[in-house]
C-alpha cells in the first residue's frame, strides 16, 4: 500500500525548504488561488512520474535564480529522491539510482484529477490515452517497455518516410506490427477488467455520484482503419506494404497505438453531445473505476484531487471522498476552502498554504 509519511520539497517553484508528514487518509490543503496549492499536487506528481502534467519547461519548475530542485519522501518502507537540473537527473531508491521511470512508478503508483490535466470524457485522444495507459502498465509492467521500443520503431519509419528511403522499411514495418500488436491486445485486456470492476456494490456507490452511471459506457478505437485487424500481425504487416506509396506522400505513419482512442457514450448518446456537468462527472466514474480495479489488485495508487470545488458541487465531493475512503487510498487534495466538506478529524489532515509556505492546522 503506497502511502507518503513524509514529503520534502525544496526549490520547487514557490515551495522552497517545505516538509510535512501527511496522514495516511486525507490530507487537505487550503489556499487562496496563486499561493502554492497546485504546485504541491505538481510535485508530489512529479516525485511518481519523473514529469510535470503542466509543463516540459524545466525553467518553469525551478524557483527563480535557482540550478535545480528537490524532492524527497518516504513512501512505505521506500526512501525516494528526485533532483532534476537543466544538466542531469538524478532518482535514488534507498540510496540506489534508477536507470528509469518505470521502477518510480512501481514504488509510488499515482493518479490525479485537476482542472490543469483535464477530464478524459470528451477530452483530447492523447489525454484518454494517458489515463488509460497509466493503468494498463501498472496491471502490465511489460506494457512501458513495449510502448517504448513502439516509439522508437515509429521514430525510424517516420525518418525513412520523410527521407523517401524503401530500403528497410519492410523489416521496420514488421516490428510495429509486433509491437501493436502487443500494445492493442494489452489495452483491451485492461479495459475489458475495467468494465468486469463495474459490479453491483460498485454502481449502487457510483449511483450516488451520476443516477445513470450503469448506461455509461466506453468503446475502444485501436488506431488502425476498420479494414485491419489490430490484433494480427499480418494483417497490419500487409496493410503497412500496401499502404506504402501513400505514407510515403504523408511522410508518416498516421495509424498504430500512437492513435488509440477512447469512445464514450451514455445511453448510446456520444461524449460530444453531453453536458459539461456530465461530462465531467463521468470522467469522474471512469476515474473512480480505474482506481478500485487497481485496489483490487493490490496496488493502492496515491490519489491528487487538485482545486476540486471548482468542478464540483459539494454532494459530489463527498461521494467521491467516502467511495475513496473505503478503498483505502491516501488522498492529497486541495482547495480554496474546507466549508464544502464535511471532515472526520480522525482521518483527515489539514493544511494551510500561504505564499509557498506550508503549515498544519
Amino acid at each position: 500500500m503506497a502511502v507518503i509519511h513524509k514529503l520534502a520539497i525544496t526549490q520547487f517553484r514557490n515551495l522552497n525548504h517545505q516538509y510535512i508528514e501527511p496522514g495516511k487518509h486525507l490530507n487537505l490543503f487550503i489556499a487562496d488561488n496563486a499561493h502554492g496549492k497546485t504546485n504541491l499536487i505538481e510535485a508530489i506528481y512529479y516525485l511518481g512520474h519523473n514529469r510535470s502534467f503542466k509543463t516540459k519547461s524545466l525553467r518553469e519548475l525551478i524557483e527563480l535564480g535557482q540550478q535545480k530542485f528537490q524532492l524527497d519522501a518516504q513512501v512505505d518502507d521506500y526512501r525516494i529522491k528526485l533532483e532534476k537540473s537543466k544538466q542531469k537527473t538524478i532518482i535514488n531508491i534507498d540510496q540506489i539510482r534508477l536507470k528509469n521511470s518505470g521502477e518510480l512508478s512501481k514504488v509510488l503508483p499515482i493518479q490525479i484529477i485537476t482542472p490543469d490535466k483535464g477530464f478524459i470524457v470528451n477530452g483530447t485522444p492523447k489525454n484518454k490515452r494517458s489515463y488509460l495507459d497509466w493503468g494498463v502498465f501498472h496491471v502490465k509492467h511489460r506494457f512501458l517497455s513495449d510502448v517504448k521500443k513502439y516509439n522508437k520503431t515509429l521514430k525510424n519509419i517516420n525518418i525513412l518516410l520523410l527521407q523517401q528511403k524503401d530500403q528497410q522499411l519492410d523489416d521496420w514495418f514488421l516490428e510495429i506490427a509486433r509491437l501493436s500488436t502487443l500494445i492493442t491486445q494489452a489495452r483491451q485486456d485492461y479495459l475489458t477488467q475495467l468494465k468486469q470492476t463495474n459490479s453491483t456494490e460498485l454502481i449502487k456507490d457510483l449511483s450516488l455520484l451520476f443516477s445513470s452511471v450503469e448506461s455509461f459506457n466506453y468503446e475502444f478505437k485501436s488506431g488502425w482503419p476498420k479494414e485491419v485487424d489490430a490484433l494480427n500481425v499480418d494483417s497490419i504487416y500487409q496493410y503497412l506494404l500496401k499502404s506504402k506509396q501513400f505514407l510515403f506522400k504523408s511522410k508518416c505513419l498516421n495509424y498504430g497505438p500512437h492513435k488509440a482512442n477512447l469512445k464514450f457514450y451514455l445511453k448510446q448518446q456520444e461524449e460530444y453531445l453531453l453536458s459539461r456537468g456530465e461530462q465531467k462527472t463521468l470522467s469522474m466514474v471512469f476515474w473512480l473505476t480505474q482506481v478500485s480495479m487497481m485496489v483490487k489488485h493490490n496496488i493502492y495508487p496515491i490519489v491528487l484531487i487538485d482545486d476540486i470545488s471548482s468542478e464540483l458541487d459539494a454532494s459530489k465531493i463527498q461521494t467521491i471522498l467516502f467511495f475513496l475512503k473505503r478503498l483505502k487510498v491516501q488522498i492529497f487534495m486541495t482547495d480554496i476552502t474546507s466549508n464544502l466538506l464535511s471532515i472526520d478529524s480522525k482521518n483527515c489532515r489539514i493544511f494551510e498554504i500561504n505564499e509557498g509556505v506550508i503549515s498544519q492546522q
